[in-house]
């Protein structure tokens, strides 16, 4: 085994150790692959940018619903790696290749399980169908009947189970029929039983292997996504090479410089914009008798970029800032309610990185009107990636007044839904004697009801089309990017709103400071620039969230 800026290589494509830094947000979210929830549990975690929906199947095949880890593996999947598919969101914070994998590798575990069990629905169901639809008929109505609100259902639900096994038995010992159908008769009812003790184990053995995988991720142990099928092993396997480039086309968009604005919901990906200070007075000679020295935007931003570099270096040794990323950007404008972005194209573009002169005719020329436009972003990864801090700089000249626009977005953790370990099942019940006392019982990883519902949907999950009709889906939000689809909000950790709120007034200096810089040496009266700088140095250091894209008009 090798080992490579923390990567390790196992069976599939490379992913990082889950006791990497900045991964806590990638491994919560990748744990959602093996969990075995409730998929409707996922709907609480829907965030102020974006809201998931849970498609319920027909309501007679209920046995053939999906969990949570069996429809977030699937949707995700379907979504990042189909052919055709839409454009994604980047996950800032996160690695979402590396979720992906989790949920191709929770699809092996559990295509593993299904074909095993296929073969024992084969063995001791279809051959044996009539009695098999009736076993199947009444569990259906015993969830059906447990599920209702009525307390004493699932004393009833069991009732219905214990007097149906009871005829079962009479009908063994007194069946109506002679000769070879007595005999298949009998055979047609213990069978499925049979099968049902043979798909437990196969069931348990696969749930405990999926809840050691989900409690790894988010304690912090090492495991992999072995993912084998990415991986051609001769040019022949068009499908291994088209999951190797599917996943690599998925890298290169998330490694983009395109991002997109959506009004009030904030620069998808980055959060909402929740603070924003502008600088904007003429450009007036230093000297009356001289013209200032012609210059472009381009000049300031790349002075404040060079300057930005310099955040991570202290006059005291306090820690201070960890290195950022400092990076160009060309924002493009959509709607609100989008369903959908369009990522730039032609030949200014090239594996979704739009080219240094591209943005420099957009940093220049684009200031005014339709069209996309340029930022200058400085961006900070903290919490383990559960918070993203991202400040944008804009320079516009319009006329003879120079602008300079710096806005703050936040990024908060992901819902703490992602973020809960496996719990033992148990439940409360009364003590025999003490009756006004209640003692924990232990319950099965994999009850009766759920034995039976993966080995219905096992035969049907070689047509993935029909059983999400018969199941229901789990259909994921758009434009869709993971990490900010189920994000929460940092104002509500107060060392997280710190570290936002912080982060303002040292950018906002070095901005400023770097752009007077670039007028002073091109002629340019600079007092008004130095005194509306030091009102808005004064104004941010009592900075306080807003929602600064909200406008009461």
């Amino acid at each position: 085994m090798t080992v490579d800026s923390g990567y390790a290589d196992i069976f599939g494509p490379q992913v990082p150790r889950t006791g990497d830094g900045d991964q806590t947000a990638t491994f919560a979210l990748a744990s959602a692959a093996y969990r075995d929830n409730d998929v409707k549990d996922i709907l609480a975690a829907n965030s102020e940018w974006h809201e998931s929906t849970v498609k319920d199947g027909r309501k007679w095949a209920r046995i053939f619903r999906p969990n949570l880890g069996e429809a977030f593996s699937g949707a995700v999947v379907a979504r990042m790696l189909g052919a055709g598919r839409k454009p994604l969101i980047q996950s800032f914070g996160a690695e979402p290749q590396v979720v992906v994998e989790h949920c191709l590798a929770a699809n092996n575990i559990r295509r593993d399980r299904d074909n095993l069990l296929t073969i024992v629905m084969v063995l001791c169901g279809l051959l044996f169908l009539p009695g098999l639809l009736i076993w199947l008929l009444v569990f259906q109505i015993r969830t059906t009947v447990a599920r209702t609100e009525n307390k004493q259902a699932g004393a009833l639900a069991t009732a219905l189970l214990v007097g149906v096994g009871a005829l079962a038995v009479i009908f063994l010992v007194r069946t109506p029929f002679g000769g070879f159908w007595a005999w298949y008769a009998r055979a047609a009812i213990v069978m499925p039983v049979v099968g049902w003790f043979w798909a437990k184990q196969i069931c348990e053995r696969t749930a405990t292997d999926l809840r050691e995988r989900w409690n790894s991720l988010l304690s912090g142990s090492s495991v992999g996504a072995k993912v084998p099928e990415a991986v051609p092993s001769s040019p022949r396997e068009t499908a291994a090479e088209q999951l190797r480039q599917s996943l690599a086309k998925l890298s290169a968009e998330q490694q983009s410089n395109s991002v997109f604005y959506a009004g009030p919901k904030g620069i998808l990906g980055m959060g909402t914009r929740w603070g924003s200070w502008q600088l904007a007075e003429d450009l007036v000679s230093r000297h009356p008798d001289r013209e200032i020295h012609p210059f472009r935007s381009w000049d300031v931003i790349r002075s404040i970029h060079d300057q930005l570099r310099m955040l991570e270096r202290n006059t005291l040794n306090t820690g201070g800032f960890p290195k950022a990323s400092v990076r160009h950007w060309v924002v493009t404008p959509v709607g609100e309610n989008a369903k959908a972005v369009s990522r730039p194209e032609g030949t200014d573009v090239d594996a979704y990185q739009i080219k240094t002169h591209a943005i420099q005719d957009i940093c220049n020329k684009q200031q005014f009107g339709a069209g996309d436009r340029h930022y200058l972003g400085v961006q900070w990864t903290l919490w383990d990636g559960q918070l993203v801090i991202t400040m944008m700089i804009t320079v516009t000249v319009l006329h003879e007044t120079l602008r300079i626009e710096v806005t703050g977005h936040a990024l908060g953790p992901v819902h703490s839904l992602f973020t809960s370990k496996p719990e033992a099942k148990e439940k409360e019940v009364a003590k025999s004697l003490k009756f006004w006392e209640t003692r924990k019982v232990k319950l099965p990883l994999v009850d009766a009801d759920e034995v039976v519902r993966l080995a219905a949907r096992a035969p049907l999950t070689w047509y993935p089309p029909l059983l999400n009709w018969l199941g229901g889906t789990l259909t994921l939000p758009e434009p869709f990017g993971l990490r900010h689809a189920w994000a929460d909000k940092p104002w509500r950790h107060r060392f997280m709103a710190d570290d936002a709120l912080r982060a303002a007034t040292p950018v906002l200096r070095v901005v400023h400071a770097a752009a007077i810089r670039v007028l002073e040496e091109n002629g340019v009266n600079t007092e008004k620039f130095g005194n509306r700088s030091a009102f808005l140095s004064t104004a941010v250091q009592d900075a306080s969230p807003r929602k600064a894209d909200v406008y009461d008009a």
